[in-house]
């Protein structure tokens, strides 16, 4: 039975993750970003950093390629929301 409940529980969060590209960028941006974020960024290639969960996009720059948070036209990053964490007494 136990079993069972984790095969379930793992089907169900597979299905919330959104799908990516072979090198790891979504390939549909959550409705509204666009909207959000400032121009001149490249919004072909976003994906979620999983340590700060905020968006980050691949800036293509004369000498190397990198990434780069992802900004809202007020400058600040968007970020996903993060996990509620749990403090410890000790």
């Amino acid at each position: 039975m136990k079993y069972l409940l984790l095969v379930g529980g793992l089907l169900a969060l597979a299905g919330c993750e959104a799908p990516l590209t072979s090198e790891g960028y979504l390939q549909e941006l959550p409705e509204g970003l666009v909207e959000v974020a400032a121009p001149n960024q490249n919004l072909a290639a976003v994906q979620i950093n999983p340590q700060d969960g905020c968006y980050w996009y691949r800036h293509d720059g004369p000498v190397e390629t990198t990434l780069l948070p992802l900004r809202a036209k007020n400058g600040r990053p968007i970020c996903t929301e993060a996990p509620a964490t749990l403090e410890t007494a000790m």
